[in-house]
């Protein structure tokens, strides 16, 4: 697989579709008429784009773009109503749209939820571009793009926002809003659970809920996912990310249902609810039509971008290929039959890293490979925790839903590490609600004597809830009793933070790699401001963390 796959406009029917760049400018676009956009559609005379626009997996020669029309009133996301609409598009090098260099067609129907996917090619490596779609008379919102460095120059460095976890029923995406407003990042990593399956009320409880979601049932079908990915694409400040930064998106679980696996889910239960391979299959239908991702082969995630020679974002999905979550206490989670990550996967990330010219080798996980163990911690404190990182309640040092379940894969991926030499290897990651700055041991037994195989930073929720939201408390209250106890029994973890909501951004050059990693006040508020926490960075060649006391200016 490579990055160049052209991407499908459905995953159930993937064909190569190709996108003819015109080189001349093309003329201004109509105005809308004098009755307006948004009152000519509630009157159902016009189409309307009300899910912004996108763009995503960048490349040195081109972008995906992504928009969703709605032809009329009740061609609602889900829904399966609406006529194919005609819908054109434009890619510029100003904000102006004064020098066009690509333009096209493409139709919006009821096959695809009415989202059109263009996948652009024949641009400039490195430089912005401003895209914008019509139908009819109706003009979509400008997005901002850009493209990566060629494969093969040289770049001073490139900066990601990172996010992961972002349930709209626990809050506003602030978080988003801080992101948009940058404009020094390359793209924004989301490392998934970009939209949660749960019914309203369900998590958080309903005298919890900040807003509720749609459609208020657990979504299950084809069209309760498509009206979920809809109702999420309405919110303004996720909309602002996607018009200001290419996006580069992994799945993990709840983009399916909690804790999924290659065969079912713990948030699945079959017969009542279908069978999984057609729930997985429309969740999957659903997120390649309303997401701006290329799927690198039919129904999976996992592919590589590459940043000139600075790095490699080699991306994974753990959802389509893995074992089934293991009994903690059964001895199984060691058994080399068991998979996390299937054995094609494996290989190719193996294979990647190892041929890598690369200065760093960033690898996009959805859930943490560092293992966790647990001090002794009280009942109180280790209840919720154990929710969190997928324990039981007793307190094994196994979270099965992570690397931890799966360490066959593990000591397979990091043996290969150290006995192919590979240096700067930095696994990114969300999940589990919680910013962690970890150095990630060869054997964690003998640490540090055994080595250190590779870092990981990790970042916290956008919104979904944290120790301090699960026990109802304020920040510090009872988070830094279980800080010390986890950092006490895992000395490789140099840094965590129960309390916090927010984001990353990861500074990367020839030097170091260093994330910065950002909060906000109040997931509840829709205002919330953003402050910086805390920065840690590991230099080129050693695979330590260190603390820096200031972030990337």
């Amino acid at each position: 697989m490579t990055s160049h796959l052209a991407s499908s406009q459905s995953a159930a029917t993937p064909r190569r579709r190709t996108v003819v760049l015109a080189a001349a400018a093309t003329a201004a676009l109509a105005p809308l008429t004098s009755l307006g956009a948004s009152a000519a559609h509630a009157a159902g005379i016009a189409p309307a784009f009300l899910h912004g626009v996108a763009s995503g997996d960048p490349l040195p020669d081109g972008v995906l773009l992504w928009t969703r029309v709605t032809p009329t009133p009740e061609a609602v996301p889900g829904s399966g109503l609406g006529s194919a609409t005609q819908v054109n598009w434009e890619v510029a090098a100003d904000k102006g749209f004064s020098r066009i260099v690509g333009s096209g067609t493409v139709t919006a129907s009821a096959a695809t939820d009415h989202t059109v996917k263009v996948d652009v090619r024949g641009l400039q490596p490195q430089t912005p571009y401003w895209y914008r779609f019509t139908a009819g008379a109706t003009v979509s919102p400008v997005g901002r793009t850009l493209t990566t460095p060629a494969h093969e120059a040289t770049t001073d460095g490139v900066r990601f926002g990172v996010v992961s976890c972002a349930n709209w029923e626990s809050g506003y995406f602030s978080a988003y809003r801080h992101l948009a407003a940058r404009t020094d990042l390359h793209a924004i990593l989301h490392l998934g659970d970009y939209i949660y399956e749960y019914q309203s009320g369900g998590y958080p409880e309903a005298k919890y809920v900040v807003r509720p979601h749609e459609p208020k049932h657990e979504i299950v079908s084809l069209a309760d996912y498509r009206t979920r990915h809809g109702k999420y694409k309405t919110d303004a400040d996720l909309q602002a990310l996607h018009h200001a930064h290419p996006i580069i998106a992994i799945w993990d679980d709840h983009e399916f249902a909690n804790d999924a696996w290659a065969g079912g889910a713990e948030n699945h239960t079959p017969g009542a609810e279908g069978e999984w391979a057609a729930r997985a299959a429309a969740a999957k239908q659903a997120y390649f039509e309303w997401m701006p991702v290329r799927a690198s082969i039919a129904g999976t995630v996992y592919r590589r971008l590459r940043f000139g020679t600075l790095a490699d974002l080699h991306l994974l999905d753990l959802r389509s290929f893995r074992s089934q979550q293991t009994k903690v206490g059964s001895g199984s989670v060691d058994d080399p039959e068991r998979t996390i990550t299937g054995r094609a996967q494996l290989d190719w990330l193996k294979s990647g890293l190892a041929g890598s010219e690369a200065t760093w080798k960033l690898v996009g996980t959805s859930v943490m490979i560092s293992p966790v163990a647990f001090g002794s911690l009280p009942a109180h404190l280790l209840k919720p925790l154990a929710k969190l990182l997928g324990l039981p309640e007793g307190g094994l040092a196994i979270n099965v839903d992570q690397w931890d379940g799966y360490t066959d894969d593990r000591k397979e991926l990091l043996g290969h590490l150290k006995d192919r030499g590979i240096k700067n290897t930095v696994f990114l990651t969300g999940d589990i609600h919680m910013a962690w700055a970890n150095e990630v041991p060869m054997n964690m037994a003998t640490y540090p004597g055994s080595g250190t195989a590779a870092t990981e930073f990790v970042v916290t929720s956008v919104t979904s809830d944290n120790l301090d939201d699960m026990l109802h408390v304020l920040p510090d209250t009872l988070s830094l009793v279980a800080e010390s106890a986890i950092k006490a029994a895992n000395w490789h973890v140099k840094w965590l933070d129960m309390d916090a909501h927010g984001y990353g951004v990861l500074d990367v050059t020839a030097e170091r790699s260093q994330m910065d990693y950002f909060v906000v006040s109040d997931k509840r508020q829709q205002g919330a401001t953003s402050a910086w926490s805390r920065s840690y960075r590991t230099l080129n060649g050693t695979q330590k963390v260190e603390r820096v006391h200031q972030p990337v200016r």
